[in-house]
């Protein structure tokens, strides 16, 4: 009993910690689209933006990988934390006294990039040092659901903040939350992974290692080639889907803050479930089924006809598609913590890292092609109806395998 409560109350500290930094950072993120969509007038801007902010983690993802499994991973999860706190704070005083040009914002943006790509598959990477394996689920609900809060909170809080406050005192919210975080990993004692030989390897090899630990579970090869599909198609919704009342809807602002609630209110939903409800033993068929749930509801908010009416399908849609993302992240996570092996798992979640960033920094890149949000959004919708594509598409792979694959999971 007493060991029970002695990893739950490491557990929480860590998740809390976590919890409190991305509400700083989603807060600020918030403000920060505001600050440049006020001053800058420009989708151009929006759209380098969002590119220099995932850009980073495309080009990290696999160093980050290999610095998670070769390094301490606290002392990486807590330098990155105050990498980013650090900078903030500098961007913060620096606005203060100065008027900086617009474009000093992207070095602050590409430097949190990089600091969020390293302490990512680290954090990942300690939780199983911290929880029992047959707890997993359960804690990896509990973080989706933290997380998720801080996802509902941060952009209240952002425009809260950004309503009464100059820019400069804003940023100073992500420098709390990132003093905090830190704060809480350091007074948490984590076991120390024992030191292998493939910890000496080279650069490129502990590369390949990166695709071999996917190459070597087909089930977890397959469900990764999914995801990568369908990131592919959902990474617009995700990105632009609360702009959409506004472009596609023609609805005020408050509707618009409506489908980011609903969207968050279906992450809740289902984190909760996992964390206090559900029990899951084929991890791998309910990822797949979160994923088929995405590209469904994807599928769904592209056919939907721009009316009132319409909007309220949109918003159901919206709650489904944070449901169905959680639905397929936390028993994924979960799986890799339970199977792969320690000294391997900062490099196999830097390639979930390395997916989601192509997808996304490829459409901010296309934002700032077009010569407007509205133009690209628009044809968004459009994108969305080609999912009907994208299961044929995954037709045309071995499908079969991955059916099979599926009704066999343990």
């Amino acid at each position: 009993m007493k060991k029970t409560q002695k990893w739950k109350s490491k557990f929480m500290t860590v998740a809390l910690g976590q919890a409190v930094s991305m509400l700083g950072s989603h807060g600020v993120q918030f403000a920060l689209i505001w600050w440049l969509a006020e001053t800058t007038s420009s989708p151009l801007m929006l759209g380098i933006s969002g590119l220099v902010a995932y850009l980073p983690m495309t080009l990290f993802s696999p160093l980050a990988g290999i610095a998670a499994d070769r390094y301490n991973r606290k002392f990486i999860s807590i330098f990155s934390d105050m990498a980013m706190g650090t900078v903030a704070l500098i961007y913060a005083i620096l606005l203060f006294f100065f008027e900086l040009p617009v474009w000093t914002v992207f070095i602050m943006l590409c430097v949190r990039g990089i600091g969020s790509t390293f302490q990512q598959p680290a954090i990942q990477s300690i939780i199983p040092q911290l929880v029992p394996k047959d707890q997993l689920v359960k804690t990896n609900g509990w973080m989706q659901l933290l997380n998720s809060g801080s996802f509902l909170l941060g952009p209240v809080i952002g425009a809260s903040l950004y309503a009464i406050f100059p820019m400069s005192v804003v940023l100073m919210s992500d420098v709390a939350g990132a003093i905090l975080a830190s704060i809480a990993l350091a007074v948490v004692k984590i076991p120390k992974l024992e030191k292998t030989a493939q910890e000496e390897q080279h650069f490129i090899a502990e590369i390949k290692d990166e695709l071999q630990v996917f190459k070597e579970d087909k089930k977890l090869f397959y469900v990764v080639i999914a995801e990568a599909l369908c990131m592919f198609f959902y990474a617009p919704l995700s990105s632009f889907y609360p702009l959409m009342t506004s472009d596609y809807f023609k609805l005020s602002a408050m509707y618009g803050s409506v489908v980011e609630l609903s969207f968050a209110i279906g992450m809740m939903a289902s984190s909760l479930l996992f964390s206090s409800v559900l029990k899951i033993n084929r991890k791998i068929r309910v990822s797949f089924i979160g994923l088929f749930g995405m590209g469904m509801m994807s599928l769904f908010c592209g056919i939907i006809p721009p009316t009132y009416v319409g909007w309220f399908f949109f918003v159901g849609g919206c709650i489904c598609l944070g449901a169905s993302g959680n639905v397929h992240t936390i028993p994924l996570t979960a799986y890799m913590q339970e199977t792969i092996s320690p000294e391997k798992m900062g490099r196999a979640f830097s390639v979930l890292t390395l997916i989601s960033s192509v997808t996304f920094s490829f459409f901010f890149a296309m934002n700032m092609v077009l010569p407007s949000i509205s133009f690209y959004l628009n044809m968004n919708i459009n994108i969305f109806q080609l999912h009907l594509l994208h299961q044929k598409f995954l037709h045309l792979m071995p499908v079969r395998c991955i059916v099979k694959c599926m009704l066999k999971t343990v």
